[in-house]
């Protein structure tokens, strides 16, 4: 387990980081970077795409309709979004919610690099195909589209920490479409699964 002081300082140093950080074009039109929150000791790590709209305001990852599935998802499995930590690929918004660049996803994820590092979670959900393919290429697998790979389960082992990624479908792609809503409770009746069999 985690000393959570120390997360807490590789935290705070990778949000100021990224505030500082002119890798990429993004900051230019950003309102706020969204590095991430949530639980510094958590289980469960999800991973999104980039920043929308409501993000970019608040400086808060999932906060818009997507954010509300998600919040119920989380429920299904009893938990709280405060149990989890969340972060996304990019931490600054694409203008008009466009899909992120190669040069931005290269130039970003060293920080979703250091935030999985440092969190340590038991399980990585990966939402979405952008998350999905980043993750599991990181750690050695193939990516494939996500109506493949949702749900299954991806072990890796290092020598610095174990986890599972599980990949899924973007809550984004259930707000208006009930039956992927059905796809996605049963995906994360897998994670809650696994990790109520860890604790």
């Amino acid at each position: 387990m985690n000393s959570v002081p120390e997360v807490e300082d590789e935290i705070r140093q990778i949000r100021q980081d990224v505030v500082e950080c002119r890798k990429c074009e993004l900051w230019k039109t950003r309102k706020n970077p969204v590095v991430g929150n949530g639980a510094l000791d958590a289980k469960i790590m999800l991973i999104g795409e980039a920043p929308g709209y409501h993000e970019d305001v608040q400086g808060i990852p999932f906060v818009g309709k997507a954010g509300k599935l998600l919040d119920e998802l989380l429920q299904s499995i009893d938990m709280e979004r405060e149990e989890v930590y969340i972060a996304n690929i990019l931490k600054c918004r694409p203008p008009n919610n466009r899909n992120p660049f190669d040069s931005e996803i290269k130039a970003c994820t060293p920080y979703l690099d250091k935030q999985i590092m440092a969190i340590k979670p038991m399980v990585i959900g990966t939402l979405g195909n952008f998350a999905s393919s980043y993750v599991l290429e990181k750690f050695g697998f193939k990516a494939e589209t996500i109506g493949k790979i949702h749900g299954k389960i991806f072990h890796i082992k290092n020598l610095f920490f174990e986890s599972k990624i599980i990949p899924l479908y973007h809550p984004a792609a259930a707000v208006y479409n009930p039956n992927m809503k059905t796809v996605l409770t049963g995906d994360f009746k897998t994670i809650g699964s696994y990790v109520s069999k860890k604790t």
